[in-house]
């Protein structure tokens, strides 16, 4: 019989995840990784992304955790990135030194710190407000593993990554240059990439079945819409903004 959940007690899926410790040390074991897994989750991130939450599922069923216990994904997109930062700086920087601290701000803040900030927020969200109530004492409680958050920014980044970073590589001749059609495009990139960060955001917890109003998720992206054509009509440019924190002396 499963274990039930007293009142005044303290449900056991909220006792640290022993996987944690686990995942932290096979980041250092490349052969224990599965790489092609990962990089079919990429793809289909950017493709068909309720594909790769259907996958979430079966990894529920088999491993009886809905988090990764693989640590691959995190690290080939930080080798990803750090490979599209060192591009922007081969491109825009003026030195190597500059270039290693361009580098290593880009994965802290834009990704790791961001990112963890980020899932920190979503799992307390969802675990105090979104979370079902069981319908009787029977039932065991179940909780969103922060890990899982995690997972679930790290599989929203990775499409945003491919449009603000890649993508907007090849752009940035032109959307960091002077006028209205640059103004525009930026504007109209970030706004997609935006959105679909959060779209990821929303199927990632409204797969877990004992969430409810994870349309929550979805209301970010209509401020995004209404905050786009403001940004246009004052003439601000987040591409040359962005740019200009790092390689103002090449624009």
């Amino acid at each position: 019989m499963l274990p039930t959940v007293s009142k005044g007690r303290m449900p056991s899926t909220s006792r640290p995840n022993p996987a944690f410790p686990h995942y932290l040390r096979r980041i250092v074991k490349w052969q224990q990784m599965d790489v092609e897994y990962t990089f079919w989750q990429m793809l289909h991130l950017c493709t068909s992304p309720k594909v790769v939450y259907q996958h979430t599922k079966y990894h529920k069923q088999t491993k009886n955790q809905w988090a990764r216990d693989d640590p691959a994904f995190v690290v080939i997109c930080s080798l990803l990135l750090a490979v599209a930062t060192l591009a922007y700086c081969a491109a825009y920087d003026h030195s190597a030194a500059h270039s290693v601290f361009v580098i290593i701000s880009v994965l802290l803040f834009h990704f790791l710190i961001t990112g963890v900030l980020l899932a920190t927020f979503c799992w307390f969200l969802t675990n105090a407000y979104l979370r079902e109530e069981a319908p009787n004492s029977h039932v065991v409680e179940q909780r969103v593993e922060w890990l899982y958050a995690f997972d679930v920014h790290c599989n929203s980044f990775f499409p945003m990554f491919v449009m603000l970073y890649v993508i907007h590589y090849f752009l940035s001749p032109l959307l960091v240059a002077h006028g209205f059609i640059p103004v525009l495009l930026s504007n109209l990139l970030f706004m997609v990439a935006a959105s679909y960060y959060h779209y990821l955001n929303f199927l990632g917890y409204d797969v877990l079945p004992f969430l409810e109003r994870t349309t929550f998720f979805l209301y970010p992206i209509g401020f995004v819409i209404v905050l786009s054509p403001i940004l246009v009509l004052s003439g601000f440019n987040p591409s040359r903004y962005i740019m200009n924190m790092y390689f103002s002396q090449r624009l």
